[in-house]
């Protein structure tokens, strides 16, 4: 019986969350398996992968054949280094104590390799956020801006509206001083009399 390492999906639609199993090769995907080692979710950033280690290298030193997909992630998780450390081992080439110490100092180079890329993310992330920020405030600024100006300006033509209008009176009264000039009322009553 051929043994795979290989995902079996699960989650809902377009939110996949997928169990990293072993299980027989001609078993279906979803199918039945003979143990769940872990699982991966690659709707985080950067993508969750939550592997047992030990149990991953027991079935690779079984024989079990990750998929490409699955090799990719025990290569991440060092899965695939400390089988090939572990092989050394057992073929003589080093000590247990020298494999444990690379497996060591690998581990804690990617840890930091991964804390600096999650940094990284956050802080593009912050940026965005107060660029975002930064824009929707000058945005709003702009507006005031507008609105300000408008009633300024609503302001300024009430106030030329008002001058135009007290023009307007002072306008007219001198044209009724001139309207003493023109024949009064009763005269031009006398003068149609008289025709």
């Amino acid at each position: 019986m051929a043994l795979k390492i290989r995902l079996a999906r699960r989650g809902r639609k377009k939110m996949a969350i997928y169990d990293v199993v072993i299980a027989d090769a001609r078993a279906p995907r979803d199918g039945r398996f003979i143990e769940k080692i872990g699982s991966y979710n690659p709707n985080t950033d950067p993508a969750t992968i939550t592997i047992n280690n030990d149990r991953a290298l027991k079935w690779l030193m079984n024989g079990a054949q990750p998929t490409d997909t699955v090799k990719a992630m025990l290569s991440y998780r060092g899965v695939m280094l400390k089988k090939h450390l572990q092989i050394g081992v057992v073929k003589g080439a080093i000590t247990q104590e020298q494999a444990d110490e690379k497996f060591q100092a690998w581990l804690e180079t990617k840890e930091q390799s991964i804390a600096s890329k999650v940094d990284k993310i956050q802080s593009a992330k912050d940026s965005a956020k107060k660029a975002a920020l930064e824009a929707e405030a000058a945005k709003n600024q702009a507006r005031l801006d507008a609105i300000k100006k408008r009633e300024e300006e609503a302001i300024a033509a009430a106030a030329e509206a008002e001058a135009k209008a007290a023009a307007a009176p002072q306008e007219e009264a001198p044209a009724e001083s001139e309207g003493e000039e023109a024949p009064a009322p009763d005269a031009a009553a006398s003068d149609e009399e008289k025709a």
